[in-house]
């Protein structure tokens, strides 16, 4: 069983979706199809429901899912353990980010990165998505975060992570305490959302008109931490990325309404210039974040 197919079979799991996984791993759908078929014969048992959309696991998918998660995480660990052996990393890494991302994923990250690479110094330029994609493009930042990724002229894309997007309320909300909401109880509800000119903000908005409802705004902000602190100083509800908010979360001052019916994902990836090549550090960095080998146009020869 090759491990390529096992960790295709992870990001099928992750994202729900052949398409998404295809694209993480630069093949074509048809051929993570045939790769999935090929697996379930080997193991003799369904892995995926592929009559539900978004598709699901199977409890036998789920258990082997959860398996090779572990299995495969301890050998990225083995396998950066025996590289760092190999050679000591040095220099400095630039990676612009959106504020979202640069809160939620680098703190952890950075902790990881320099018990691997301590020589290594890994420095984040928070900023608009705009500002992201200028550093990225300009060669500023050797590679940007960001949401909703596209490839563009001098600039591509890597697909990261879809990080699911939750109803967030404060404590003292009416819904709240509601064990399940529809989305059909957030029609007219005053909320907090993002700005309009954001992506995030057009596509919770596009999901929601597609089902007849259409909140009101009632505040209106440019990036996470504004509308997280706004929601907990008037006591209100947002649809935001659940990674964004894991802290508050935790503290109590945030808690996540279950709403069987919203099934939004905020795609995250990786965006770097077409021209020129990313330092032997800077890879590194990336396919630490990536779980999976960058493409190895982006690697110095030699």
């Amino acid at each position: 069983m090759q491990f390529k197919s096992l960790a295709l079979f992870c990001d099928v799991a992750h994202f729900r979706s052949f398409s998404r996984a295809a694209e993480a791993h630069s093949v074509t759908q048809g051929a993570v199809s045939q790769s999935m078929n090929a697996l379930e014969q080997q193991l003799g048992v369904k892995l995926l429901d592929r009559s539900k959309r978004p598709l699901c696991l199977t409890k036998a998918g789920a258990t082997y899912h959860a398996g090779l998660k572990r299995i495969l995480g301890e050998y990225r660990a083995l396998e950066q353990e025996i590289r760092c052996l190999g050679t000591r990393l040095q220099g400095l890494v630039r990676v612009a980010t959106i504020y979202s991302v640069g809160a939620s994923y680098m703190p952890e990250a950075l902790a990881t990165f320099a018990q691997l690479h301590p020589e290594v110094e890994v420095r984040i330029e928070p900023g608009k998505p705009a500002r992201v994609v200028e550093m990225a493009t300009s060669g500023e930042a050797d590679f940007g975060l960001v949401s909703y990724p596209v490839s563009a002229r001098g600039l591509k894309s890597t697909l990261w992570l879809s990080e699911p997007m939750r109803l967030i309320a404060s404590p003292g909300h009416l819904l709240a305490t509601e064990q399940a909401v529809s989305l059909a109880q957030l029609h007219q509800l005053p909320m907090v959302g993002f700005d309009t000119e954001l992506k995030v903000r057009r596509e919770i908005d596009h999901y929601l008109t597609q089902v007849g409802v259409r909140p009101r705004y009632q505040m209106e902000f440019d990036n996470l931490d504004s509308i997280i602190r706004a929601i907990e100083a008037i006591r209100g509800i947002g649809i935001l990325p659940e990674a964004a908010v894991r802290r508050e979360i935790a503290n109590g001052n945030l808690r996540i309404v279950a709403c069987p019916e919203l099934l939004l994902r905020r795609p995250l990836g990786i965006i770097r210039r077409r021209s020129g090549s990313l330092s032997p550090a800077a890879i590194e960095f990336a396919e630490m974040l990536l779980g999976r080998t960058l493409d190895p146009a982006s690697k110095r020869s030699g």
